[in-house]
């Protein structure tokens, strides 16, 4: 019998933290100064996951059409967002109590994002994350991201580990979509910011809860048997 993947690549918004409320904060602040209406936490749900340019152009476009001058209006969304990147934001139930005991189980960890690095690093370090990872790629490390294969093999290629035993862990089409491209087993959870049902993503296993991610590794270590 295999021994479950050692090596867990996983996503952030949407999987390990809740941070629609001040990606939506941030992006209402830019709307206003435009004169656009604000969109609803609810539609900011549907824009997040293709990086923070896509989010303020789906915003604009929610509201009116494109931003008169995107770089601009994409500059204003890093000043605001970047002074509150967590006063809004909360982990998921189970998050940390389940990384402590994937660590603990000996797995290695990292994480695969595309949201911007220093907003990443920002979030890590609030919520007392970024001890439990030994790589951490944003949506700006290289010049590809998710669902570019060359995102999640990057990420692991940080660390020296071995694609073949890794596994992705996410919430959308983007976090799955990276891992069949990369020919690494993908495990979605689902709740999170989507646009199509979980259920038609094509991960390997779909969870509902953070806490599931132990027994859904053990799943596929004995599906590989």
């Amino acid at each position: 019998m295999n021994s479950p993947p050692r090596t867990l690549v996983f996503d952030l918004d949407g999987t390990l933290i809740h941070s629609a409320p001040d990606l939506a904060a941030a992006l209402n602040l830019v709307l206003e100064e435009a004169g656009r209406d604000t969109v609803t936490l609810h539609q900011v749900t549907q824009m997040i996951g293709d990086g923070i340019a896509v989010l303020v152009e789906r915003g604009f476009a929610a509201t009116g059409g494109p931003a008169d001058d995107q770089t601009a209006r994409l500059d204003r969304f890093h000043h605001h967002y970047g002074k509150a990147t967590a006063d809004l934001t909360e982990l998921y139930p189970g998050v940390l109590e389940t990384l402590q005991a994937l660590a603990a189980a000996g797995h290695r960890m990292a994480l695969c994002t595309n949201k911007p690095a220093q907003a990443t690093a920002s979030v890590l370090e609030a919520f007392g994350l970024a001890r439990f990872f030994e790589a951490v790629a944003g949506g700006d490390t290289f010049a590809v991201r998710k669902p570019s294969p060359g995102h999640l093999l990057g990420t692991l290629q940080m660390m020296d580990a071995d694609p073949e035993h890794a596994v992705m862990i996410g919430d959308s089409p983007n976090d799955v979509q990276v891992a069949l491209n990369a020919a690494i087993p993908a495990i979605a959870v689902s709740y999170g910011y989507r646009r199509v049902p979980a259920e038609e993503m094509g991960a390997d296993i779909l969870i509902d809860h953070f806490h599931e991610v132990p027994a859904a590794l053990q799943q596929l270590g004995l599906a590989s048997a």
